[in-house]
């Protein structure tokens, strides 16, 4: 295998590997030195349905390198789409340019060869019965319902291969697949319009759909415009608030998991600095990342530095165990890296998340939903914004209930979740055994890069956030 992935390189115009590994150690004539390769393939092929019809069938690819050289606390970069030898030396002199400080970082890296994806993509497969997975989807969307006015089908698959090589004499290669789905929704009821999204995916080929159906994915688009069109106006004012298990997790990653990536703290600008071995959260909370979860969509054989995949126990117990690292971040505190990634061999990689979720616990989801007498249950969520260095954060609620003496009442729109992530861990007074990992469909954002990740939660019953909305509480 290993072969085989060199040999795509080598088509692309990547001289002897031999040569590679002597020209990233050009670099090091001042002892100690770090400098790195990052190679990597990616395509990929996506089918758009739209106004019934096929609108776009579109193939793309990309080849390059980023080259890394450290040198104490400073580091150069530079990266090529040009695999040929005299390219990648111009990168090697370009990032071996920058000046040292300090003391050079012992950055550890390596990898065993984890196997957490074992498929082929999807994409060498024939285009026909692709195309007929979209014209299901949209066939299903505009049964369901005389309301449906507008069905978007979207199938993406990706391929990307990497192969990593640096000083230390490491070398290591993931062949990543990709497969994203999705159904978008326009209803329209007495001139009153609401749209929803759903969609899916992971590490998977065209397997996923044994999971879960086109036809599924479209009855719950649907299922969520119908909602939307009977929904009242959200409550405002403090209260309780259930969050449902599965797509709330990505709160936890936007207010939680960002403030305990070690970037931040190690420049003591998260609300988590410096508070290793306190008590940060209830003692019902454990909060993990885990990149060894199979097909999941933030799954990764090794990260971005050529280190294996691995599983991160953040708060155990409502504690703050340790950070997610990448290898500059974990040399300083003192650990091991595995949480190094990027959006493309044009970036640097940072400390970033994998598949980032909370751990089940004792309580069963109706029985959280009856101690509520009067709050929110927030389903799901479209996103929102985090201020790391505080924790402060508003996030919007897609589909959410109002809740009365113990029971579900009626739908409710236009409502925001406002608080503070290292003050609701404190505020979570019962967590489900019902924990559920998200279907695939999140992208996280972070200094311009994007990378795919997964979050899960089980349902979670907060003692008091504030709820934004309309009407009166």
């Amino acid at each position: 295998m290993k072969e085989d992935v060199l040999n795509l390189f080598y088509r692309s115009g990547l001289p002897p590997v031999e040569k590679v590994r002597k020209m990233i150690n050009q670099p090091l004539a001042n002892k100690g030195e770090f400098s790195e390769i990052y190679l990597e393939r990616s395509v990929s092929r996506s089918f758009r349905l739209s106004e019934r019809k096929i609108s776009d069938i579109v193939t793309t690819s990309s080849s390059g390198a980023g080259i890394r050289v450290v040198k104490g606390n400073n580091t150069g970069f530079s990266f090529t789409e040009n695999l040929a030898e005299p390219h990648l030396k111009q990168c090697v002199a370009d990032a071996a340019a920058i000046k040292g400080s300090g003391t050079v970082p012992a950055i550890k890296t390596g990898s065993k060869g984890n196997d957490f994806y074992n498929i082929q993509a999807s994409l060498g497969q024939p285009a026909g019965p692709k195309v007929e997975l979209l014209k299901r989807a949209e066939q299903k969307a505009f049964s369901l319902s005389p309301y449906v006015e507008k069905v978007d089908v979207n199938l993406t698959e990706i391929e990307k291969t990497v192969y990593v090589i640096n000083s230390l004499g490491i070398e290591a290669y993931d062949i990543r697949p990709m497969i994203s789905f999705s159904v978008s929704v326009v209803l329209n009821k007495d001139n009153r319009r609401e749209g929803a999204f759903q969609g899916g995916g992971g590490r998977f080929d065209l397997s996923y759909f044994d999971k879960r159906s086109p036809e599924q994915i479209a009855q719950d688009a649907v299922n969520q415009a119908l909602i939307l069109l009977e929904a009242k106006h959200a409550p405002a004012g403090e209260m309780e608030v259930i969050l449902g298990a599965g797509e709330s997790g990505i709160l936890l990653h936007e207010s939680i998991g960002h403030p305990l990536e070690a970037d931040f703290n190690y420049r003591g600008s998260s609300a988590f600095t410096g508070k290793i071995g306190q008590v940060v959260a209830s003692p019902q909370c454990t909060i993990i990342d885990d990149a060894t979860l199979a097909n999941e969509r933030g799954s990764i054989n090794i990260d971005d530095e050529g280190n294996e995949a691995g599983r991160s126990v953040l708060i155990e117990n409502g504690i703050l165990k340790t950070y997610m690292f990448d290898g500059i971040t974990a040399n300083h505190f003192e650990t091991q890296s595995f949480n190094g990634r990027r959006q493309s061999f044009r970036y640097m990689p940072m400390p970033r998340m994998t598949n980032t979720y909370m751990l089940p616990g004792e309580y069963d989801r109706q029985e959280i939903i009856a101690s509520v007498k009067r709050g929110v249950y927030a389903k799901t969520f479209s996103g929102g914004q985090v201020d790391i260095s505080s924790g402060d954060f508003v996030f919007s609620v897609t589909e959410g209930y109002l809740v009365e003496n113990g029971k579900i009442s009626h739908p409710i729109k236009g409502a925001t979740l406002i608080g503070n992530g290292p003050e609701i861990l404190k505020r979570v007074t019962m967590v489900g055994d019902d924990m559920v990992i998200s279907d695939g469909k999140w992208t996280c954002g972070k200094e311009g890069q994007n990378v795919p990740v997964g979050v899960g939660m089980p349902t979670v019953k907060l003692s008091h956030i504030t709820v934004g909305g309309t009407a009166n509480a």
